[in-house]
């Protein structure tokens, strides 16, 4: 898969090659349409089947050298699933060379289409919206899950005293002049928690999506989902709407979800994002 990963980019929200696909996603294909919705280093998700099939799905695959714990993301949303609305897991698996997890597809796209690009001032608000209806939603007491800040820094500390010495210039240009060691004993400071919830892990835009009325529909991407102050959501959640729409959404987003600013809060759990 090294090198099928690497030729995949240029096919991206287009139908790829049957020949520069994973195994499982061929398996699944058959005679219908497959599309790369998305791609990083470590993972690639892939739709099969047209918006009107109604077994339509998205296997999302990480290749066998740089494993994503697939597992760990699919006791979450198997979790969730009774109180919101995310995928329903329908296969998890592995073989030498790499690892998938594949999903049953909600209503809707992603908050990054075309479409909401171009409308961003809908999309915003649904995100917003979503958000705080998964916050209210899913329970915190009861939630096996844990995504908060003291946890996350232990995991940073120990993974400089294993000889991580951070991702340098792949950190924001807000934290790039920051040392390691400058970074960690700010993150140290913990801000007071606002308030507890079940956290996304991951809310930047294109993890919420939309149906055609640009209401939110679901929420996808939950390998982080875990109990942790609201506000470290929230911090990420507004900071992607710049990468994604362009500058100025913030306070739209935020009021959709109905809480003032908190510039402290919102600081420290963008360096806490970077440090992950």
């Amino acid at each position: 898969m090294t090198g099928e990963r690497t030729n995949l980019a240029s096919w991206r929200n287009q139908r790829p090659p049957a020949s520069e696909l994973p195994a499982v996603v061929r398996r699944l294909a058959s005679r219908r349409a497959v599309r790369l919705v998305w791609e990083n280093d470590y993972a690639a998700t892939f739709e099969v089947g047209a918006d009107t099939d109604a077994d339509r799905c998205f296997v999302k695959w990480s290749p066998a050298e740089r494993p994503l714990d697939l597992s760990a993301e699919a006791a979450r949303m198997t979790w969730a699933a009774s109180f919101t609305p995310v995928p329903e897991v329908l296969e998890l698996g592995a073989d030498e060379t790499g690892a998938w997890l594949i999903t049953k597809a909600l209503p809707g796209g992603n908050a990054v289409e075309p479409r909401w690009v171009a409308e961003p001032a809908t999309a915003v608000r649904a995100i917003g919206e979503g958000l705080r209806a998964m916050h209210d939603a899913l329970p915190v007491d009861g939630c096996p899950f844990s995504w908060l800040a003291e946890l996350r820094v232990d995991r940073s500390v120990q993974a400089v005293a294993t000889g991580w010495t951070g991702p340098g210039d792949e950190w924001h240009q807000e934290h790039q002049h920051l040392s390691i060691e400058r970074a960690l004993e700010l993150a140290a400071d913990i801000p007071p928690v606002d308030q507890l919830v079940v956290c996304h892990g991951d809310a930047c835009a294109p993890n919420t999506l939309l149906t055609d009325d640009g209401r939110w529909s679901g929420h996808v991407d939950l390998g982080d989902l875990g109990v942790a102050d609201r506000w470290a959501d929230l911090a990420v959640a507004t900071w992607s709407l710049e990468w994604n729409y362009g500058p100025g959404w913030d306070d739209l987003l935020l009021d959709a979800y109905g809480v003032a600013a908190d510039p402290e809060r919102t600081s420290y759990y963008r360096l806490l994002w970077d440090l992950g």
